[in-house]
């Protein structure tokens, strides 16, 4: 079934709900009416048809719960490719902002340190936040202090890079610090 619409058997296509009443969906006694070449003001339903009408447009009802309804006057198919091609424009500028792990065992020598380091300061650069954690397997949850002082080591070095949300917890068998990049200022 390569159809678009969404279809419950038995009752064939269901037609979606319009987004926007338009012309005389329009329930409303009295609207408030703006749009080009029209002079913004309250108008009753019927006047604000006519004024529609008149200069080959649709009226959509663009603001439901205020009190009248705003209205525009513009071409209705336009009206929602303008609002589509908006949306798709503020989606592309959000950041995406993910959560990157380093792990660490209570046992982490200088070297594995530092190499995990460059890692997070990479992904904090990139804004992106760093949940790291020590891992502690069997018996070495007695050295809790270590896994500890490898993370606040571990925070004292990112501390141009990240700022710590959440300072070390131990949860399980597993002791946690979450880091939140520093906002860069942009040249």
């Amino acid at each position: 079934m390569g159809g678009s619409r969404p279809f419950i058997r038995g009752r064939g296509p269901v037609k979606k709900e319009a987004e926007h009443k338009i012309n005389e969906l329009i329930r409303a006694t009295q609207v408030r009416l703006v749009g080009d070449n029209v002079t913004p003001n309250i108008y009753s339903r019927e006047e604000a048809l006519v004024i529609a009408k008149d200069l080959g447009l649709d009226l959509v009802e663009v603001v439901p719960n205020a009190e009248p309804p705003v209205c525009r006057v513009v071409e209705y198919q336009k009206f929602l490719y303008d609002k589509k091609k908006k949306e798709k424009e503020l989606k592309s500028k959000q950041v995406k902002q993910l959560v990157k792990e380093i792990r660490f065992g209570p046992n982490t020598d200088d070297h594995d340190f530092n190499f995990k380091l460059k890692h997070a300061m990479n992904f904090l650069e990139e804004g992106h936040k760093v949940k790291a954690y020590v891992h502690f397997r069997g018996r070495a949850i007695a050295y809790r202090e270590r896994g500890e002082v490898i993370l606040l080591k571990f925070a004292q070095a990112l501390e141009e890079y990240g700022k710590v949300e959440l300072m070390p917890k131990l949860e399980g068998n597993r002791m946690f610090l979450h880091l939140a990049p520093i906002p860069r200022k942009k040249k």
